[in-house]
C-alpha cells in the first residue's frame, strides 16, 4: 500500500464517519420517543466498546492469541472496574499484573 492509498482510505473513512453522524441527526425525533429504540441506542456504544476490548484481549493481529498474562491482566482490570476503581488505578493494576506475570517463569 502506498502513502497516497493510505491517505485516500483515511479520508474516505473520515467522510463515512461524518455521514454516519449526520444520518443520526437526520433521524426523526419521534423515533427517539420509543422506549425500546431509545434503550438500544443508549446501550449500543457500550456493547461496541466491550467487543473491541475483548478482541484486543484475545487477538494478536489476524489470529487468536491466548496469552495467559494478558488474560489475567484483563481480568484484574475488569475486577477493578467492577469495584469502581479510578481509571488510572485500573490501568496500573492491569498492566502491572500482566508485566509481573510475564517476568515469572510460569507463563
Amino acid at each position: 500500500m502506498t502513502a497516497s492509498t493510505g491517505w485516500v482510505i483515511v479520508l474516505l473513512s473520515g467522510a463515512g464517519c461524518y455521514l454516519l453522524k449526520l444520518a443520526g441527526y437526520a433521524m426523526p425525533q419521534r423515533w427517539f420517543a420509543r422506549p425500546g429504540l431509545r434503550s438500544l441506542i443508549e446501550l449500543l456504544p457500550v456493547a461496541l466498546l466491550a467487543a473491541l476490548i475483548v478482541v484486543e484481549a484475545v487477538a494478536d493481529g489476524r489470529r487468536y492469541d491466548v496469552n495467559t498474562a494478558r488474560l489475567i491482566g484483563f481480568g484484574v482490570g475488569a475486577i477493578a472496574v467492577w469495584r469502581r476503581a479510578p481509571f488510572i488505578l485500573v490501568v496500573v493494576l492491569a498492566a502491572g499484573t500482566a508485566a509481573a506475570l510475564r517476568l515469572t517463569p510460569l507463563t
